[in-house]
C-alpha cells in the first residue's frame, strides 16, 4: 500500500496496530506510531484506543501510560486496555488503581472491565477489594453475564473464600465448561478432592462436556487429598470415555499424585511412558516424593535426569540434599552442596511478604530485625504452643545444617512464612484474610 504511494487513514492505522498487538510486534508497532504522528492521526480517539492497545498487549505499559495520558478523552475501550495490560503484565494493585480513577471520571466499565479488574484482585489475593467490585457488579446489573460470574468464582477461588465461590456459582443462570472448571480450581486449590468429584458428577449430569482443563483441576484435587483410586479412575475415564489425550500437566499430577502415596515406581513408570521429551516438573514431583518416603536409591536415579539437563536449578540441588538429610546421611547432603557451589549455581535465600494495613512486608528464615520481633516472637510461641497441645512434633530431619536440635527447631519455628503469619495475625482482626 505504501509503495503504491496510498495514503493510509485513521481505519488503516487502527487494522495496522490491530494486527502488531495480534503477533506481539513491538518494534513494528513503535514505527506505525511514528508514521501515525506524521500523518497527524495521533489525536484521533480510535487510533488512540489502537495504540494503547496495541502497547498494552506487547507489554510496554509505560508506552501505554504516555499514549493514554495524552489523548483528550477515553472511552470505556482505552480503560479496558490499560486495565487488562497491567493485569497481564502481573500489575494488578496499578489495575485496581485506573479502576478507581476510571470510575471518579464517570465512566461506566462494562462486561470487560470487570473482567480484567476480577482479575486483578486475584493475582493480588485483594478479597476486600473483590468484594466492592463484586458488589459493583450486581449495582451495574452484570451479575447475569456468564464471563464475569466465571471470573468471580476464580477471583474468590484464589482469595481463599470457598464460601462466597459456592454462592456466587449457584446464582449464576448458567455454567459453561469455563464456570465448572473455575470452581473444580477452586476446590483443587484448597485440597478439596470429594467435593470436586461431587462437582464433577453434577457438571456431566447437566450436560457439560469436560476438557482437559477440567481433568487437571480433577487429578489435582485428588493428589491434594490424597485420593489415589478415585485420581486412577478419573484418568481412565478421561481417555476412554471423554477421548482426551494425556497432556503432561496430566501425567506430572498423577505422579505427584502417586508419588504422595508411596507408589513410587507406578510414578517413575508413568514418566517413562510419557510421549516426547520427559516433563521436568513431573521428574521433580517425583524426587520430592523420593524425599518424603525416604527412597534415597531412586532419589539419586530421578535426580541425575535434571541435574544434568539443567544443572543450573538451585531446587534441584535442594531436593537431592533433601533425600539425603531423610535418610540421616550429612556427608551426601555436604556434597551435593560442594558439587552446587562448583558449577556457580547461586542458592537463593527463600523469602516471604505479606501485606498489612497496606503495607508491605518482607521475612527470610530467622530474620530478626523486623521492628515489631518481640511480638511476632510472643505470636510464635503462643501458636507454637496450640500446636503442641494438638500433638504437633518438628520435623527436623530435613534442615540441611549440621547444628544442635534445639537450634534445628528454631529454624523451622522461625521460617519466613510463619513470621510473616505471626505479624499479620498481631496486626489483623480474626478472620481477616491474610
Amino acid at each position: 500500500m505504501q509503495q503504491e504511494n496510498v495514503r493510509p487513514n485513521s481505519l488503516t492505522f487502527v487494522g495496522v496496530l490491530n494486527a502488531c498487538a495480534s503477533i506481539v510486534a513491538l518494534e513494528e508497532g513503535r514505527c506505525a506510531h511514528e508514521q501515525i504522528i506524521e500523518c497527524g492521526w495521533d489525536s484521533d480517539v480510535f487510533v488512540g484506543s489502537s495504540l494503547v492497545d496495541m502497547y498494552a498487549k506487547c507489554g510496554s505499559m509505560e508506552d501505554a501510560q504516555s499514549v493514554f495520558n495524552k489523548m483528550p478523552s477515553h472511552d470505556v475501550v482505552t480503560w479496558n486496555s490499560m486495565i487488562l495490560g497491567h493485569v497481564k503484565c502481573g500489575q494488578g494493585q496499578k489495575a485496581l488503581e485506573l479502576f478507581q480513577q476510571m470510575n471518579k471520571e464517570g465512566v461506566q466499565p462494562d462486561s470487560v472491565t470487570f473482567v480484567g479488574v476480577l482479575n486483578a484482585c486475584a493475582s493480588i489475593v485483594a478479597l476486600e477489594e473483590g468484594r466492592c467490585v463484586h458488589q459493583q457488579i450486581i449495582e451495574s446489573g452484570w451479575d447475569s453475564n456468564v464471563f464475569v460470574g466465571n471470573s468471580l468464582v476464580d477471583m474468590y477461588a484464589k482469595c481463599g473464600s470457598m464460601e462466597d465461590v459456592q454462592t456466587v456459582f449457584n446464582k449464576m443462570p448458567s455454567h459453561d465448561v469455563i464456570s465448572w472448571n473455575a470452581i473444580l480450581g477452586g476446590c483443587a486449590m484448597h485440597g478439596h478432592g470429594n467435593e470436586a468429584l461431587k462437582l464433577f458428577e453434577q457438571m456431566c449430569e447437566e450436560g457439560v462436556k469436560p476438557d482437559d482443563i477440567t481433568f487437571v483441576c480433577l487429578l489435582s484435587a485428588c493428589s491434594h487429598a490424597g485420593l489415589v483410586d478415585e485420581g486412577m479412575c478419573c484418568y481412565a475415564s478421561m481417555i476412554t470415555v471423554y477421548m482426551i489425550s494425556p497432556k503432561s500437566e496430566h501425567n506430572s499430577c498423577m505422579v505427584d499424585l502417586l508419588g504422595r502415596a508411596g507408589k513410587l515406581h507406578e510414578a517413575e513408570n508413568m514418566i517413562k511412558v510419557m510421549p516426547g521429551k520427559p516433563y521436568v516438573p513431573a521428574w521433580r514431583a517425583l524426587l520430592a516424593a523420593c524425599k518424603i518416603h525416604g527412597n534415597v536409591e531412586m532419589g539419586e536415579r530421578v535426580a541425575k535426569q535434571f541435574l544434568e539437563s539443567e544443572p543450573e536449578n538451585a531446587v534441584d540441588y535442594v531436593l537431592l540434599s533433601n533425600v539425603y538429610a531423610a535418610a540421616g546421611n550429612r556427608h551426601l547432603c555436604e556434597n551435593v552442596e560442594l558439587k552446587r557451589q562448583e558449577r556457580g549455581v547461586e542458592n537463593q535465600t527463600g523469602r516471604t511478604w505479606i501485606e498489612v494495613k497496606n503495607e508491605v512486608h518482607s521475612f527470610i528464615a530467622g530474620n530478626q530485625d523486623h521492628p515489631p520481633m518481640i511480638e511476632i516472637h510472643t505470636e510464635l510461641q503462643r501458636l507454637l504452643g496450640l500446636m503442641h497441645d494438638v500433638g504437633y512434633v518438628p520435623d527436623t530431619k530435613f534442615v540441611l545444617h549440621n547444628e544442635e536440635e534445639e537450634e534445628k527447631v528454631f529454624q523451622l519455628c522461625h521460617h519466613s512464612v510463619k513470621l510473616a503469619i505471626a505479624l499479620g495475625l498481631i496486626n489483623t482482626a480474626p478472620g481477616t484474610p491474610l
